[in-house]
């Protein structure tokens, strides 16, 4: 097959027919079924349009076509001056003129129709588009029991018109910009021009510049990645997403940056901060109190899901007599490799029974549950293949994780539970150290995007802003104005 130019930096000809032969060399409008093209005529000057079948609002088009082919409106045969034509007998208020082929061909493939008219080197872009999107919904991950039920789509502008929903002011700015030199993903910034941070806008907005990649694959988790890249050391999250409108707008108005990716029903939240994982959404529905408890719970459990399974591992090698003491654990002992293989079991089954129930239809995710409880439980450690204890904390480290806001944190905590483990059963109390001591290191190393810290506002400190990220506070008190001084 024919290899298809590249546009670069082209200017459109004058002649209708170079023009059109110029796009049967950029696109494959032959070969490609969704492409669509008619030959109009203008009164008696020959124009050419192209459009992508199921981008185009067709009853729109149709009835600006009906109105350019009226002859009662077409007092001169021949279009003089493209720019007045435009003005006078085009009503439909989203056209544009066009001058190169790139940004033609770039508005083109996003949806917007092309029309070109014989004897001018520019083409006019009808924005008639539409896109097919699923209805707005609330998103499973970030349900609540009260509150908002929408949540963002696939679809960049609806995406951006829940925002605007909600954030009325005059500063709220979207910045395009274009990802990718084959997919062409639309990426936008979304920020408050009286509260941002300039600096790490700018850096933003140069990183996304900057970017030397053919495509998005997986939408806004491909474009994190490209923006805050990982260690294989660094499992934590970097960067916060939320499916939630009136999460993203909290999160706006208290100075931060969010970028809204085509494709992804999802906006990123920069900069991030190991914090923002132990908030949720469900904390401003209820009172202050409740809601302050519930976040001092959240607290508790990353320390929990982390440590206590590698903890009763520590506890049941080298000092079964104090967890005899507290009754931590049962009276009849088992063997060093037995105990090693019953935490590890327990690891996997409790994996693999999570995974299956979240990736599961919710017709049998409840089924799955009981069955998982009930039955996998007590057969396992019948068959010796766990023992009830191991069983036991186990199940509580994996409701533990399941209390956090972000899965995504959830399974980094995980990944360093399993190599505390690891350090644990190789190595004994000092392997227990080590290995608490190179999470501690991993964490602190986690990287930050424009150079800002992860672990902001504890470090740098700012106390009023570590206060209303530990409490819920009451919603005068807590104003956005009063509290997040990033230059403090």
């Amino acid at each position: 097959m024919e290899q298809l130019q590249q546009p670069d930096s082209i200017s459109l000809s004058r002649n209708l027919s170079e023009n059109i032969e110029m796009l049967h060399r950029f696109l494959p409008i032959d070969t490609s079924f969704d492409l669509l093209t008619r030959d109009l005529y203008l009164g008696e000057t020959k124009a050419y349009w192209i459009g992508i079948n199921g981008f185009c609002k067709t009853e729109l088009l149709q009835r600006i076509f009906s109105d350019l082919q009226n002859p009662v409106r077409m007092k001169n045969a021949k279009i003089a001056d493209l720019m007045d034509y435009m003005n006078t007998q085009i009503g439909f208020s989203s056209v544009e003129p066009v001058t190169d082929w790139d940004t033609l061909l770039k508005n083109l493939l996003s949806g917007p129709s092309v029309l070109f008219i014989d004897g001018f080197d520019q083409a006019l872009i009808l924005d008639a588009r539409t896109y097919p999107v699923r209805g707005i919904e609330e998103p499973e991950s970030e349900q609540v029991t009260q509150g908002a039920r929408d949540g963002f789509v696939e679809t960049l502008l609806f995406n951006a018109n829940l925002i605007r929903r909600r954030v009325r002011g005059s500063d709220l700015t979207f910045a395009m910009h274009t990802v990718g030199s084959v997919s062409r993903t639309d990426v936008a910034i979304a920020y408050l021009a009286g509260s941002v941070n300039e600096r790490l806008l700018n850096a933003l907005e140069q990183a996304l510049d900057r970017l030397q990649v053919t495509s998005l694959t997986l939408g806004a988790k491909s474009l994190s990645e490209l923006l805050v890249p990982h260690r294989l050391w660094n499992p934590l999250p970097s960067i916060q997403y939320t499916e939630r409108p009136d999460v993203a707008c909290s999160y706006l108005m208290e100075g931060h940056i969010l970028i809204l990716v085509d494709n992804s029903p999802l906006a990123l939240i920069f900069p991030g901060t190991i914090f923002q994982f132990t908030q949720s959404p469900e904390d401003y529905y209820k009172s202050p109190l409740v809601g302050t408890y519930f976040r001092l719970v959240r607290l508790i459990c990353i320390p929990v899901t982390l440590l206590i399974l590698p903890t009763f591992l520590l506890l049941a090698l080298y000092y079964p007599q104090i967890g005899e003491k507290w009754q931590l654990l049962s009276a009849e002992p088992d063997g060093p490799a037995r105990l090693i293989f019953y935490v590890f079991a327990v690891e996997f089954i409790l994996d693999v029974f999570k995974y299956s129930a979240a990736l599961s239809s919710g017709r049998y995710a409840a089924s799955l549950s009981i069955v998982g409880g009930l039955l996998i439980g007590d057969i396992a450690v019948t068959l010796h293949w766990a023992s009830t204890e191991a069983l036991f904390y186990g199940a509580i480290s994996l409701l533990a994780s399941l209390s956090l806001s972000s899965m995504e944190f959830a399974d980094a905590l995980r990944v360093y539970r399993i190599f505390l483990l690891i350090t644990t059963a190789a190595l004994g109390p000092a392997g227990y150290g080590i290995g608490l001591f190179l999470v501690l290191l991993s964490c602190a190393t986690t990287p930050g995007f424009g150079g800002m810290s992860y672990f902001w506002p504890l470090f740098p400190f700012n106390r009023e802003a570590l206060g209303t990220l530990l409490f819920r506070y009451p919603t005068a008190k807590a104003q956005p104005s009063n509290v997040w001084r990033r230059n403090k």
